[in-house]
C-alpha cells in the first residue's frame, strides 16, 4: 500500500512528528480565524445544494434555483461536498462547515509533510509546507474543492512515490480517484496527471523493463478512468468539467478565476523568485517529464488564481525525489511513545474543537448577505430580482430564485459577461437591455455598484430600501427619479 494512505508510521513512531504538529497547528489557528473560511459566498449556495440532496434522496439534474435557468440541465459534480457540508451546518450551525473545512485543510497539509518527509529533511519540509501555506491563503474558503485536497495530495503522492520506485501505482490508489469523482470536478487533473508520471516512470525504468511498466501504468490509466465514474452522473461529470473550462470570457468575470496579477509583489512572485533562486545555488535538476508537469502547473496558477493551491501542493511532490538526491536527507530517530502522543493531541483537538465551538460565533460576513436588504425585498412580493453575482448564494440559501448565482457553467459565458457588464455599466445599454428582456420587477444591488447609482436617477424605477451593503430599486411605472445626477461644472 502507499505511503500517503496506509502506512501511518509516519505518524506514529516513525521517523518524525513534523506531520502531526502541521496539522494541528495548522486546525487550530483555522479554528480561530474560522470566519474568514465563510467569506465565499458560494458557501451558501452549496450548502442548499447539499440539504436539496439529502431531502430528495436524489442528485440535481435540471436548476430548480434560479428564474432565468430553471429546468436547464446541470449537474453537481460536487454533490457529495455539498452533502458533507449541509450535514456539518445541520449539526452544528455555521461552525460545522468551519471545523470540517479546518480539519480537511489540516489533514492536506499533515499529509504534505508526511510525503515530503519521506524524501526531505525536516526542516526542507517545513520550508515547503509554508510555501504552501502562503499560496493556499487566498482560497481557503469552506467549499468543496478544500475538502477534496486531501484526496488530491494523496493521489498525486501515491502516484509520485510509484514513479520514484520505478514501479506502476498500487491498486489501493483507485478508490480515492472514486471518492475525488464525487467530491469535486477537479478529479480530471488526477487522471490527466496519470499520463506524464508513468511517462517519467517508465523512462526512469532500465530499458528491458520499459515496455511492461508502460503497459501496467496504461492498464492503471484506464481502470482510474473508469474508476472517475463511479459516481451518480458517469461519464458527464467529466464533460461538465470541460463546460467549466470552455467559459472563456465568463471566467476572467470571477475574481478566482482571473489570471494572477503582478503588478504588487505577492505570494506566487515570492515563491517563485526564492524557489528560482535555491534552484540557480542549489544545481537541482529535473527529469524532462517533471519539468513539463511543473510548467504545467506553473500556467495553471498564471492563468487562475484559484490554482495557486495546485500549484502549492503538487509542486513540492513533483521536486522531492530530485531534490533530495542534491541536498540528501537526514534520519531522524523514531519519536518514543509517539501513538500516545498522537492519540493525546487528537483528543485535545476534539475538546478544544468544541470549546471554541460553544464560545465562538461563526457566521457568514453580512458584505455577502443583505440580510436587512432581504427583509424589505421579501414584503414587496416580487419575483424577478436582478441581484449582485455575489448576492446568488445568499438569496438561493433564503428560498428565493435569484437571476445569477455562483453556478457560472449553468448560466453561459455570454450570459455572466453581460451580468457583470450590466452591473457595471460598460456600457449602460446593457443594463437596461437584461432589465428589460428578463421583465425584472425588482434589483437586489450593492450600494456602491455602479448600476446602483444609475437607477438613482432613472424614471420609473424607485429606491425602496439602502444600507451599507445592499440597494433595493423596484420598478414602477411613472416613478420620478429621487434626485439629479451630480455634474461637475466646466471650467
Amino acid at each position: 500500500m502507499t505511503s500517503l494512505t496506509a502506512d501511518t508510521s509516519g505518524l506514529a513512531g516513525g521517523r518524525s512528528l513534523l506531520p502531526l504538529w502541521v496539522g494541528i497547528v495548522a486546525y487550530a489557528l483555522l479554528l480561530i480565524i474560522g470566519n474568514r473560511l465563510l467569506l465565499d459566498p458560494d458557501t451558501l449556495w452549496q450548502i442548499t445544494v447539499g440539504q436539496w440532496i439529502i431531502d430528495h434522496r436524489a442528485v440535481p439534474r435540471v436548476d430548480v434555483y434560479s428564474f432565468t435557468m430553471a429546468g436547464q440541465p446541470w449537474i453537481s459534480t460536487q454533490w457529495l461536498a455539498q452533502v458533507l457540508l449541509a450535514a456539518s451546518y445541520a449539526l452544528a450551525g455555521w461552525a460545522g462547515p468551519v471545523v470540517l473545512a479546518a480539519a480537511s485543510l489540516a489533514l492536506t497539509l499533515a499529509l504534505l509533510a508526511r510525503a515530503l518527509g519521506a524524501r526531505l529533511r525536516d526542516s526542507t519540509t517545513l520550508v515547503f509546507v509554508l510555501a504552501a501555506v502562503m499560496l493556499m491563503v487566498p482560497h481557503m474558503f469552506a467549499r468543496p474543492h478544500v475538502l477534496a485536497m486531501p484526496v488530491m495530495v494523496a493521489w498525486v503522492g501515491g502516484l509520485i512515490a510509484a514513479a520514484d520506485r520505478r514501479a506502476a501505482p498500487p491498486l489501493v490508489l483507485l478508490p480515492l480517484m472514486a471518492l475525488w469523482a464525487n467530491l469535486h470536478g477537479g478529479f480530471v487533473l488526477g487522471l490527466v496527471l496519470i499520463a506524464p508520471i508513468g511517462l517519467d516512470a517508465a523512462l526512469a525504468a532500465p530499458a528491458p523493463a520499459r515496455r511492461s511498466l508502460l503497459l501496467r501504468w496504461i492498464g492503471f490509466g484506464v481502470l482510474a478512468l473508469i474508476a472517475s465514474c463511479a459516481n451518480p452522473y458517469g461519464w458527464d461529470a467529466l464533460l461538465a468539467s470541460q463546460r467549466i473550462l470552455s467559459l472563456g470570457g465568463a471566467l476572467a468575470t470571477i475574481g478566482e478565476w482571473a489570471p494572477t496579477n503582478f503588478s504588487r509583489i505577492g505570494p506566487l512572485e515570492v515563491a517563485l523568485l526564492v524557489g528560482l533562486g535555491l534552484a540557480l545555488w542549489s544545481g537541482v535538476t529535473l527529469p524532462p517529464l517533471r519539468i513539463v508537469m511543473l510548467l504545467g502547473l506553473l500556467h495553471m496558477a498564471l492563468s487562475a488564481t484559484r490554482n495557486l493551491e495546485v500549484l502549492a501542493l503538487l509542486a513540492p511532490l513533483i521536486l522531492a525525489a530530485p531534490l533530495a538526491q542534491r541536498i540528501g536527507r537526514e534520519t531522524a530517530p523514531a519519536a518514543p511513545g509517539a501513538r500516545g502522543m498522537v492519540a493525546a493531541t487528537l483528543a485535545l483537538a476534539i475538546v478544544g474543537t468544541a470549546a471554541l465551538g460553544a464560545l465562538h460565533r461563526y457566521a457568514p460576513p453580512q458584505s455577502n448577505a443583505p440580510e436587512a436588504a432581504l427583509a424589505a425585498l421579501k414584503p414587496l412580493g416580487v419575483q424577478r430580482v436582478f441581484n449582485d453575482y455575489d448576492f446568488g448564494g445568499y438569496l438561493i440559501a433564503s428560498g428565493v430564485p435569484p437571476f445569477i448565482d455562483g453556478r457560472t457553467e449553468l448560466y453561459g459565458e455570454r450570459f455572466v459577461v453581460d451580468q457583470h457588464a450590466a452591473v457595471r455599466l460598460r456600457p449602460p445599454e446593457t443594463l437596461f437591455r437584461l432589465l428589460d428582456e428578463y421583465k425584472i420587477d425588482a434589483t437586489l444591488l450593492r450600494t456602491e455598484d455602479a448600476a446602483t447609482k444609475l437607477l438613482d436617477h432613472v424614471d420609473g424605477w424607485q429606491k425602496v430600501y439602502s444600507d451599507d451593503v445592499a440597494t433595493i430599486h423596484l420598478r414602477k411605472p411613472g416613478a420620478a427619479h429621487s434626485a439629479e445626477p451630480k455634474v461637475a461644472p466646466g471650467r
